[in-house]
């Protein structure tokens, strides 16, 4: 294992020491603004390294606690992987330590560390109180169980347990992983002289390489990482977990705000529609109605919004979750798994939160129907979910199916390969033996539609065969016929054991009219005058005409006359035996006794299908074989 890098919050209510604190802990002044240090609050989230050794760096995020400054509470908290909750001994719990505690709940963090401070404020007996009311207003959170620890920052008691303890807890804690692909939420955009612009942020999951290529969403900006930094230091690469600053090349900063994600794969999705998983909180003051507009927060975003359920029209009282869509007024990034907090504009309240079950949702009616597949997109294994993707769109692109499906790519490849029902196909393309099979049996059906329909014809055009079969991509559908024993000639397909054939209804004539067209020899008409002749009509005459020629009944002289195969072939016989090997057009003449009007249409057949080869007027026999 290589290093680990870990982000915890301070959390807690105005004025009960989490900067102070931060400051003891860290020896770093968190609040920066001019506007912080006059009114003694914290507006930005502050950030500073905690600790470092070997095996792993912990920073820390000292976020505001002021009710005003909740949006930037939120932003401060996405990504931190522990929280140390500050109470002051001298107030105890107070109504912003509460509200902090119902959105960390929210955001999934449930690693944390409770702090009395001030602690040299009160006496010993009121310390103990103070923390009998912390325990007892903790019963039933996330926290409830938590460690309870005393300090005071200014005179330093206690301030060390603290670092060991947040310490020992991260040492018994999975780290983000690195693996997989980079995404960064920002949430501080600046410039530094000589340098350019310079975003800061907690690195969710992934890793960065100094001069890797980046995307900026939901803009879609191109740019590279000139440098990075992690707590002022210059640093090669940025890992899941750590806090770090990343010099953006060539990019101005008032295109970038706080909730643009830094990614350097293609395969986050970006969006304004996400189905969600919405837990309401009981504190909550006013009703909750459909289409009510709200304010979302996930990652470092904050956006406005419209709540639609799809199976009510308020929130009553509510304690299950609430399976629901945001629809967004501004497209935001995001993957399945993402916690949000959803807040009220106006009066200002926080209302719940929750878990992203698709973030890319799509339009549904109100009803049971809906509610079902949310049901099953919000419990569906990674399996589940990919094999929905694929019934529906048939044979899918794999980056398609990381982002629709928010797995990551080495999920899909461990799932492609674990399973012989899964098949991958030209360039990357997934589908399942199921489609194979279901796309092998509409050909069939439409194969055999067609030569019922067409038994004269030796065969549906591919090309056709494919427009046909539109829900299925021609990839696809080229795989089907290569598992298929079908006969495929020349872009055609059919049936293994299809033979073309005249209708039984017209078996008669059509041989009455090939004996007609032998009886006339090599003085024969217009090939309309034969088909009146025996009484085939006109909607007929092409197909059964085309089949003939298939068949070798006939050979077309040109658009109107034709001879019959065995006339053809005896007058070529004849023209060779009679003339040697090459003659010209007086020599055809007096081999045959043809007119000109049906020997110059016989001699450019014979030029035609290779059989001869004409220059300057003289023909030489080069071929053996007529084309049709």
């Amino acid at each position: 294992m290589g290093k680990q890098y870990y982000t915890i919050g301070m959390a807690g209510h105005i004025d009960h020491g989490k900067t102070t604190l931060t400051k003891a802990l860290t020896s770093v002044d968190t609040d920066r603004l001019k506007e912080e240090k006059e009114r003694n609050i914290s507006i930005e989230p502050g950030f500073a390294p905690l600790y470092q050794d070997e095996d792993m760096e912990i920073s820390v995020v000292d976020v505001p606690g002021h009710e005003r400054f909740i949006r930037q509470m939120i932003a401060g908290v996405a990504g931190i992987d522990l929280v140390v909750l500050v109470v002051a001994a001298d107030e105890g719990v107070m109504p912003q330590t509460k509200e902090h505690l119902d959105i960390l709940a929210l955001l999934g963090i449930t690693q944390g560390i409770v702090v009395l401070t001030k602690i040299s404020k009160v006496e010993e007996e009121l310390r103990d109180m103070a923390l009998e009311e912390v325990i007892d207003e903790l019963k039933g959170t996330v926290f409830e169980g938590a460690h309870v620890l005393m300090a005071d920052s200014i005179s330093g008691e206690g301030v060390q347990e603290l670092k060991q303890k947040v310490v020992n807890v991260l040492k018994s804690m999975t780290s983000r992983s690195i693996r997989g692909d980079f995404r960064l939420p920002i949430d501080q955009v600046f410039t530094v002289k000589g340098q350019g612009t310079v975003v800061r942020g907690t690195v969710f999951e992934g890793t960065l390489e100094t001069g890797e290529g980046i995307t900026i969403l939901p803009q879609g900006i191109h740019t590279k990482a000139k440098q990075i930094q992690a707590h002022h230091r210059k640093e090669s690469s940025a890992y899941a977990g750590q806090r770090a600053a990343i010099n953006l090349s060539g990019v101005d900063y008032k295109e970038l705000r706080r909730g643009n994600v830094l990614v350097t794969s293609t395969h986050f999705t970006v969006t304004n529609t996400i189905d969600v998983c919405l837990e309401v909180l009981h504190t909550v003051n006013h009703p909750i109605k459909q289409r009510m507009p709200v304010v979302v927060h996930v990652g470092t975003s904050e956006v406005m919004g419209k709540l639609v359920f799809f199976d009510r029209n308020k929130v009553v009282s509510e304690t299950d979750p609430i399976l629901c869509q945001i629809r967004l007024n501004e497209s935001i990034v995001a993957k399945r798994g993402d916690r949000f907090i959803l807040r009220r504009p106006s009066p200002i309240e926080t209302i719940g939160g929750g878990w992203i079950i698709q973030p890319n949702g799509g339009k549904y009616k109100f009803g049971k129907e809906t509610m079902a597949f949310l049901q099953s997109e919000r419990h569906g294994t990674p399996q589940e979910r990919v094999l929905r993707l694929v019934k529906q769109y048939k044979c899918v692109d794999e980056d398609f199916i990381v982002r629709e499906a928010s797995i990551t790519h080495k999920d899909l490849h461990d799932l492609l390969q674990g399973h012989d029902e899964w098949i991958v196909f030209s360039q990357s393309k997934v589908t399942h033996m199921k489609i194979v099979d279901e796309c092998v049996n509409s050909i069939d059906q439409i194969l055999r539609g067609f030569h019922e329909e067409f038994p004269l014809l030796q065969g549906i055009n591919i090309g056709e065969l494919k427009q046909s079969l539109k829900r299925y991509t021609g990839a696809l559908v080229d795989y089907a016929i290569e598992q298929k024993h079908w006969k495929r000639n020349s872009g055609f397909l059919c049936l293994e054991e299809f033979i073309p054939h005249l209708p039984p209804e017209w078996e008669k004539r059509c041989n009455q009219l090939i004996i007609l067209l032998e009886a006339d020899g090599t003085q024969v008409k217009d090939k309309e005058e034969y088909f009146h002749q025996v009484g085939i009509p006109l909607k007929w005459q092409s197909d059964f005409y085309h089949f003939f020629i298939q068949e070798k009944k006939i050979v077309p002289l040109d658009d109107k006359k034709s001879y019959s195969y065995q006339v053809f072939m005896k007058a070529v016989e004849e023209l060779k035996e009679k003339t040697g090997d090459i003659f010209d057009i007086a020599d055809a003449k007096a081999a045959l006794g043809l007119s000109r009007k049906y020997l110059i249409p016989f001699l450019e057949k014979l030029d035609k299908d290779g059989l001869t080869l004409r220059t300057q007027g003289i023909r030489k026999w080069i071929g053996n074989s007529i084309k049709g």
